[in-house]
């Protein structure tokens, strides 16, 4: 079952804080960054690190090739600073605080 459209931009990885590659046909959502995979659910993302699979060298080259040909892309472009306003601008994360 798949991700609701609405959902997938909400996503970080739990662990970096930054933003996935999410594979439908295999019910995953994939950190290139840290080589982890979270499982999908019944449509529910499993976002728990003591449950994410570490992938090894080789599943990494296949995922990151398989996003490069299939157009997978990111679920949210980060800022360079590691901000995630990017986040806020497509409808997650929290909005700014007002200061007196």
């Amino acid at each position: 079952m798949p991700i609701d459209p609405q959902l997938l931009p909400l996503l970080a990885c739990p662990e970096d804080k930054g933003p996935l590659l999410y594979f439908e046909d295999e019910e995953t959502l994939y950190n290139p960054r840290l080589r982890r995979r979270y499982k999908i659910a019944d449509g529910i993302p499993v976002m728990l690190v003591d449950e994410a699979e570490t992938v090894d060298e080789t599943e990494h080259a296949r995922l990151s090739a398989k996003a490069a040909t299939n157009g997978v892309s990111f679920n949210f472009a980060a800022a360079p600073d590691g901000d995630d306003t990017g986040r806020a601008a497509a409808g997650g994360g929290a909005e700014p605080a007002e200061t007196a």
